[in-house]
């Protein structure tokens, strides 16, 4: 069995990272952080870099005629988290099993801005198994959905075109999809909330009688398409937590090769090459953990019956627990390494920290994670 990356998987890399590197430099990034209401931004994401994006066929790989798996999204999303790319591309991705389900009547959704609106304030976390969430969708006698309830902790939410809603039905949980361009009356309120990582807005949305369009109210179907989704979005994340703990290695090697102290380059102390060393370590251990996961989820989708589905649930999870804290370790190493410049403000030191900070905690923190896989080799 071979789980190398393909040769086209290989060059899609490689293109990534050059069309990133153009076009998210560190005085872009800052200027999509720190002026989120500047022309042609959308809450920190960049709205012509989507359009680029779109133009590539990069924003729904695997979509259903996207022509790609799971893991051409996998070394989009490392690269992504490698650049803080200014656009909703990880929302996206765990947005697809959700639209692929609706098939032909929503044709051309996946290419558009989408965010994924699962937790609730009192609710289960962010793509918890638990999805007995409060939000109701009632079907009217005019054929009509409308959801009424409040969503938080939505990711890219103020860049978003679309929100894909996860709502209780009387027959259990529901997936829809709300509008957010052409909204109607009533309309859904917004609410960007004040949270670390200013390159990724974080949202709420209260809904009261708003139409929806059903992609997945049936039992089964929603079953498979909220466990897909959750898939999607631990190793996703884990895959961007990749990327940000690459750049920090990176960031700390260049430095410490360069850098001279007392005479010396400071990579020449034990203190700082051990250090380094360290952050390569944890930071390939949750690459192959990440890998691994991606592969999984790929398989799942595309050949279900030759993986375990537990397996790849917990997959997922160990390389979320792992990725998560390699990337805070990678940017706490990296803001001591680079000294006084890497605690300045013009740096984008403190921004990958904070991703990394904010990667680590969303859809469930380290020891959430490693609770699901111990329980799951237990129980066998």
């Amino acid at each position: 069995m071979d789980f190398a990356f393909s040769d086209d998987q290989i060059e899609l890399r490689a293109a990534a990272a050059r069309l990133f590197a153009e076009r998210v430099p560190p005085s872009r990034l800052h200027a999509l952080a720190d002026e989120p209401d500047s022309a042609g931004a959308y809450g920190g994401h960049d709205d012509a870099l989507w359009a680029e994006l779109v133009r590539l066929g990069w924003v729904a790989v695997s979509a259903p005629d996207g022509g790609g798996t799971f893991l051409d999204d996998a070394v989009l999303l490392e690269e992504s988290g490698r650049a803080l790319l200014p656009a909703p591309l990880l929302s996206g991705v765990i947005a697809t099993p959700a639209l692929a389900a609706a098939g032909a009547a929503l044709p051309a959704t996946p290419t558009r801005r989408t965010a994924v609106a699962w937790a609730e304030l009192r609710g289960p976390e962010a793509f918890a198994d638990d999805a007995a969430v409060s939000c109701a969708a009632e079907h009217g006698p005019d054929g009509i959905w409308r959801l009424t309830g409040t969503k938080s902790d939505i990711c890219d939410l103020g860049a978003a075109e679309q929100v894909v809603v996860v709502a209780r039905t009387p027959e259990g949980p529901g997936v829809f999809l709300v509008e957010l361009t052409t909204r109607g009356d009533p309309a859904p309120v917004l609410g960007l909330l004040d949270t670390t990582d200013g390159t990724r807005r974080i949202g709420q949305l209260v809904l009261d009688d708003v139409v929806a369009t059903a992609l997945a109210a049936e039992s089964p179907s929603v079953a498979t398409v909220l466990r897909a989704m959750r898939r999607r979005a631990l190793a996703g994340l884990a895959l961007e937590s990749v990327g940000v703990a690459q750049w920090a290695l990176d960031t700390a090697s260049s430095h410490a090769g360069t850098r001279e102290q007392f005479g010396r380059v400071i990579g020449t102390y034990q203190a700082v090459s051990h250090r380094v060393a360290d952050v390569y370590v944890q930071t390939e251990l949750a690459r192959s953990l990440a890998y691994r996961a991606a592969w999984y989820v790929s398989t799942a989708e595309t050949e279900p019956d030759h993986v375990d589905p537990a397996a790849v649930d917990s997959a997922c999870s160990a390389a979320k627990a792992s990725a998560g804290q390699a990337a805070v370790f990678a940017c706490e190493a990296a803001i001591q390494i680079l000294g006084g410049i890497g605690m300045t403000w013009e740096h984008p030191a403190h921004r990958y920290y904070k991703r990394a900070l904010a990667n680590r905690t969303y859809a469930g923190a380290p020891a959430v994670h490693r609770a699901a896989v111990a329980a799951a080799l237990l129980d066998r």
